[in-house]
Parts: C-alpha cells; structure tokens; sequence
C-alpha cells in the first residue's frame, strides 16, 4: 500500500474526498515525515504541529459535509498539508525572515497568499528556512542554519526559498510557498528536482510578504508537478485590494491538455547558452527541448540582447531597495533589541549586531546607488536598462509563445563552496533574474540528472500575465516524461 506522503496532490486530495483517509491522518504522516527526516534537511524554522490539527479538523467537517451533500464546492486543497517560506506572516506564528533582527516577532495579519489558502482548507504545516530577508542562491545565508538538499545532504537546496523546495522535495509537504525576487523559487525547484512557479508580477498579492526588492518580488509555489501547482495557483491568484500592485481582472482558466501542443512557438534565447555552462545541464535541457518538439512546438532560435546587463541591473536596484526596505528594522517598532549609550548607537548596535553579512553587505551597495551624487549614474542608469531588458521579452513575444532556457548554469553545488566569493554566488541567478526586471511569469521543472545523480531544471517564460500557457505546456511535457516523479532517497 502507498505512504500517505508518497500520494500525489491529486491522489490525496481524491482520498479524501472519498473517505479513504482523513485530513487529520494526512496532516499526522506529514509531521511523522518530518520529524524522521527534518533533523537531516533543516527545512523548517517553526513547526506549527497544533495549528495544522486544528486547520486538519476543520477540513474534517468540510469533508464530512460534502459527503452528505452539504458542500458540494470543494477546493482540491482541503485537507492538503502545505509549508510557508518564512518571509510570510501568519498571525500570531513565529516569522523571522531567517534573521536574529526579527527574532520572536509574532505578527498580528496573515499575508493575502496564505489566508487564501487557509480559507480553501489547506492546512499549514509551518515555516521552512530562508536565506536571511530572502538574500540569497543557497539557504546558507539563513541565521538559523543551513537548510540541506534532500538529494545530497552535503550540497545546498538553493534559495533563498531552499526550505520550501527541501520541504516538497522530501516528501514532508505537499507543496510549499516561495518568495521569487531574482530566482528564488525557479533555483530551488531545479536543484531539488521539483517544479516551481514565479508568477507575474501583481498576479499574486504581495500583502503580508515582508519586502525584499518591492519591484521584484513574488510569491511563488513549489510542488512535484504543474498540474499540483496549477491548484494552489488559481487559489491565490487574483485582485486584492490591500495590495496597490495588484493586477485587476479576472485569473484567466487554467486548461492542461496532455500531448498535442501544435502551433505553439517556443523561442530558445542563444544567450542562454553560454560559457561554463555544466554539459550535462545543457545536454538535458537541450533533449527537453526536443520532446517539446515532438509533442508539437515550434522551436526558434531568438536573441534576448541585453541578458549580459541583468546581473549588474539586479544588483543595483535589488539592494536599493532592500536598503530602504531594511530601515524599518532598528529595535525599536519590532524584534530585539541592543541598548547602546544613545539613540544611534542603539541603532549602531542592533543593525550591526543583529544583520547578518550578506544583509548588511546588500544594504551597503544599495545606499551607496541612492547616496547623493551617484543616484544618476548607477540607479537611474539601473532603471534604463531594465527598460530595454522588459522590451527585449516583449519583442521576443511577438515571435513566440513562451522562451525556454536552463533554470541555473549548474546543478546543486556543495555546501561552502562559495562562501568566500559572493560574485560566484550571484551567477548562480544569472538565467533567472531578467524575468524579474522584466515581471514576466517563469516556470522551472526537472528534466534530468547529472552523473552524480543531481537533478536538472528547465525554465520556460512567458508573457505578462501568461501563465496558463505555461502550465499547460510543463503539464504536457510531464505527462510524457517521469522526471518529476522520481524521489530523493533521504
């Protein structure tokens, strides 16, 4: 007989429906998964065992109800179990962003994206670990400790939604949500061979996300297949109104077809392909692309011009913004805090004390761009050419319908292995971040593996507010292909 964790969303959800298990059995065999196997990975930062009973009974009722014919308009996801990246509140639950500035802070709202999950009978398991503020490729920079690949515990899950990814990829969950300001889910999915979603930006409201880059950021989701996803996708997306970067209208329909995707034009941007890249991610990526073409795509070399200045734009107007993001934090609305001799040397203290390096390093860069005098020569030049980045993919989406390209240069690399050189760290993103600058959706899915048996990723973007062409073609390319069904061996 299959685990209860070993059930694909639909399975569970099925099961459920029928009264087969209950939601209060499924959400039990997730925290016994996790207490088997989250003292190896460390993907979570707060379990909310009590909390998920109690989410776990009341879909009970909603499942006993339905039954009867009471309630006959279920969502898929009552009953399903699901994880949170600390950067989102939920009331009253722990929230740190992966910071000591943030210790013990219990925030007082829940963040639009999780409430409409709640609200559909999900229920939530806890928050998984992040790189500190989200600033990172691998969930090393997190102050709590390092979150582990499930495939290989020695080498990092990605970030900085790495315990999320970890969380999905180890079966403790059965999906999770991410944060994706320059790659954050779409990484994680590749390294921990899962699929991962960065939608538009303003498709998914950022309420209750604590900022980042606020241009940049979105909640994204983590789960083994497009067709998981798509279920968790249709429940959050959409207006809300306590968020003003939220897109009005209507969430178009989400339609997955197997197999036929004639006519479908998929541009295969030549600046992706670059030097360096690891031959096995290519080769993957490349015979992908070839399976694509036989279920009916159109494939087209395009070029995308400006790729090589995304990495410098990001990381300017990224750390920008997290430096005005960052000021809040001073000890003394929120978090702990460091008594100094006076006001600024309790700010001194606090700041200095409690931020970690590559927070404190981003901060710096950021008020270096906004300081008097280099304003117009870095972030407004910054903004320029994100301009011609966003009107690079609008020229490419008049010739196509999506563009695919690998999810990162590598597979997942050691624990460590950077930690001396942030400049290599950043590269990691370099496939990843023009969709953010651009606010385009993205969609990482496994297809393949290296010879040391580490997952590969493919990414395919799309047009603002494009999503459903993406979900429909990952969805077709799984149904004829099992890459996203094979399991990390814990």
């Amino acid at each position: 007989m299959t685990a209860l964790i070993d059930l694909s969303l639909h399975e569970a959800a099925q099961a459920l429906r029928a009264g087969e298990t209950s939601a209060r059995e499924l959400t039990l065999a997730c925290i016994a998964r996790m207490e088997e196997v989250d003292g190896h990975v460390h993907a979570f930062l707060a379990q909310t065992p009590d909390l998920a009973l109690e989410h776990a009974d009341r879909a009970d009722k909603m499942l006993a109800e339905a039954r009867k014919g009471e309630n006959e308009s279920l969502s898929n996801l009552v009953g399903i179990p699901v994880a949170i990246k600390d950067v989102l509140t939920i009331r009253g639950v722990p929230t740190t962003c992966g910071s000591k500035i943030l210790e013990g802070y219990r925030p007082p709202y829940t963040a639009t994206s999780v409430q409409r999950l709640i609200d559909s009978g999900a229920v939530i398991l806890g928050k998984t670990n992040t790189d500190e503020f989200a600033m990172g490729s691998s969930t090393e920079n997190s102050a709590y400790g390092v979150t582990h690949n499930p495939w290989d515990l020695a080498r990092v899950p990605g970030g900085s939604s790495g315990g999320s990814a970890a969380a999905v990829a180890a079966r403790m969950c059965f999906a999770a949500l991410g944060t994706d300001t320059g790659g954050s889910v779409r990484q994680p999915a590749a390294f921990c061979g899962i699929t991962g979603l960065k939608p538009s930006y303003g498709r998914v409201s950022r309420y209750g996300l604590i900022a980042y880059g606020s241009s940049l950021d979105t909640v994204g989701i983590h789960a083994h297949s497009a067709a998981e996803m798509a279920v968790l996708y249709t429940t959050m997306a959409g207006h809300d109104e306590l968020d003003s970067t939220s897109m009005p209208g209507a969430v178009e329909e989400i339609q997955l077809q197997d197999g036929d995707l004639r006519g479908i034009r998929v541009g295969v941007p030549k600046e992706y392909f670059i030097d360096g890249i690891q031959p096995a991610v290519e080769a993957a990526v490349r015979e992908a692309l070839n399976v694509l073409g036989d279920l009916g795509c159109e494939l087209q070399e395009i070029s995308l011009p400006h790729t090589n200045l995304a990495l410098p734009v990001y990381y300017i107007i990224a750390p920008a913004e997290a430096s005005a993001n960052l000021a809040r934090y001073d000890g003394i609305r929120f978090g702990p805090r460091k008594n100094g001799d006076d006001l600024w040397d309790t700010y001194l203290k606090t700041r200095g004390e409690l931020f970690g390096p590559e927070v404190k390093r981003r901060i710096m860069l950021g008020t270096y761009a906004l300081s008097s005098g280099y304003y117009d020569a870095y972030y407004a030049q910054a903004q320029k050419v994100r301009t011609l980045i966003k009107q690079d993919f609008e020229r490419a989406f008049e010739r196509v319908d999506l563009i695919a390209s690998p999810v990162t240069p590598t597979t997942a690399f050691p624990i460590g292995a950077h930690e001396d050189d942030p400049l290599a760290m950043y590269l990691e993103d370099v496939f990843t971040l023009p969709a953010n600058l651009a606010g385009v959706p993205g969609l990482a899915f496994p297809v393949g593996f290296d010879d040391s048996g580490l997952p590969i990723g493919m990414q395919i973007t799309g047009p603002h507010l494009g999503e459903a062409i993406l979900f429909r073609v990952t969805h077709a390319y799984q149904k004829a292909t099992d890459w996203h069904n094979k399991e990390a061996l814990l």
